[in-house]
């Protein structure tokens, strides 16, 4: 395998400034009819390419989606010895044969929450390892503590020295974890950790998103043994070594749930290709409550408007099976043209309707409330959290100029745009491209009308 060569020379100055000059132009009111192929999951193959290092064998991952932030964990994986290239468009050959440094830099700080779970695989192949504070989308406390505590009791001996968590340990024990908390990033921190482990490590009250069952199953394909257990129990055997492995990410179920209130909302039909009704289960049964249909199809599904007027509902999110948080924005946008007033409970994320400032500047009628407005028990009682969400519709939007604030608020944002009346520039689009590959060519196919505006 060649030597792979840096795509991203000047990361800092591309990828994490404030830079606005580029924007979409939007005008809506278009019906949006057509057939989009899903991409993979970033959510999971971001951790496939870190759960690569585990190994010195090549890696083959298939269906990975060519978007920034895909480009950049390549790029903090090749500045510390990994190789890798393009099979073809979505295909992936990645290799890490020696650590050549064990210090992952400070310029990743801030950019993404990637950093912190490539304490383990660097602790395994080099038996210490320099890692920079972490960051990601400002939607609420991401705390770490699950993360520490657990590499801590695997043997970890892990200290923060200025902007930098240092972890040294070369032999890491199994050993009986619980979360406070059912964390995604936590979840798969102990995961990786525990494949090379000593003995058996048992994580309770696991997080059990199909994002880390696909990770699962990559992992098992490398020669891990990994059992999911009932009641959110993880069982990981230690094994010496892993080897290579192929692996097909899962289709993104985000980008789903987005294309398919999209269809909803403009009273279009949209078949998704390779989505899958599995992970989508409790969407599509709130979809079907509002008004929504689809059909299940052999390469995929096909969304549409099933009610002549959209239905308000009450839903509560939380973590898998439940209502995934990252649903809940653009199906915010849903319930601003559903006939009455809806609910939205936030139980995963206290700050995730930051973006509903720019909604209601479009005329939407939005009221946050810091009650906890459902019926799930709640982190967040008592604790003065915005995050709750009263909606009362059907509003007619009209077009503005929007600043996305976040990677997720991005795509209900361009979907707030298509439905509303007159034209709409959005700025902040750095964040839509770091999640999404190829977004508004496939709203153009869509007969969305999207121009990308370089600068003025």
């Amino acid at each position: 395998m060649a030597t792979s060569e840096s795509v991203l020379p000047d990361l800092k100055d591309t990828f994490m400034s404030f830079d606005n000059a580029r924007k979409y132009r939007i005008r809506g009111g278009q019906t949006l009819e057509g057939t989009v192929t899903l991409t993979g999951a970033k959510n999971a193959i971001s951790k496939q390419l870190i759960a690569s290092l585990l190994t010195d064998e090549p890696c083959v991952l298939s269906n990975v989606p060519r978007m920034t932030e895909i480009h950049v964990v390549l790029e903090m994986l090749r500045e510390i010895g990994t190789l890798y290239r393009w099979l073809d468009e979505d295909t992936l050959e990645i290799q890490t044969p020696t650590i050549t440094r064990s210090e992952v830099s400070q310029k990743y700080s801030g950019f993404n929450r990637i950093p912190i779970l490539m304490l383990a695989p660097l602790i395994h192949r080099a038996g210490s390892v320099t890692v920079p504070t972490v960051g990601g989308c400002v939607i609420g406390e991401r705390p770490l503590d699950f993360h520490m505590s657990g590499l801590r009791q695997m043997g970890a001996d892990i200290r923060i020295e200025g902007q930098s968590y240092v972890a040294d340990g070369r032999h890491l024990r199994g050993t009986n974890l619980t979360l406070p908390y059912p964390s995604v990033g936590a979840t798969e921190n102990l995961l990786i950790a525990a494949t090379l482990a000593r003995g058996t490590t048992v994580i309770h009250n696991a997080a059990v998103e199909p994002e880390i069952i696909d990770t699962i199953l990559f992992l098992q394909k490398m020669g891990a043994l990994i059992t999911v257990d009932v009641d959110r129990r993880i069982i990981v055997e230690g094994v010496e070594k892993l080897h290579g492995a192929r692996h097909r990410c899962i289709p993104d179920r985000i980008e789903a749930a987005s294309f398919a209130v999209l269809a909803v909302i403009t009273d279009g039909r949209i078949t998704l290709k390779n989505a899958r009704q599995e992970d989508l289960i409790t969407f599509l049964n709130m979809l079907h409550k509002v008004g929504g249909g689809f059909s299940i199809e052999e390469e995929g599904m096909t969304f549409f408007r099933a009610a002549e007027k959209l239905r308000p509902v009450h839903l509560e999110t939380d973590v898998h099976p439940g209502f995934m948080t990252d649903w809940q924005q653009p199906f915010s946008i849903l319930l601003t043209q559903a006939d009455g007033v809806s609910v939205i409970h936030e139980t995963v994320y206290e700050k995730r309707f930051g973006y509903t400032a720019a909604l209601r500047s479009m005329g939407a009628d939005i009221e946050l409330m810091t009650a906890c407005l459902g019926h799930k028990n709640c982190r967040f009682l008592n604790r003065d959290h915005q995050h709750s969400c009263i909606i009362k519709g059907a509003t007619p939007l009209k077009g503005g100029n929007i600043e996305i604030p976040d990677l997720r608020a991005g795509f209900a944002y361009l979907i707030s745009a298509l439905v509303a009346e007159g034209e709409s520039e959005i700025t902040g689009i750095r964040y839509i491209e770091r999640g999404h590959a190829h977004l508004p060519e496939k709203i153009r196919a869509l007969g969305g009308a999207l121009t990308v505006v370089e600068g003025e």
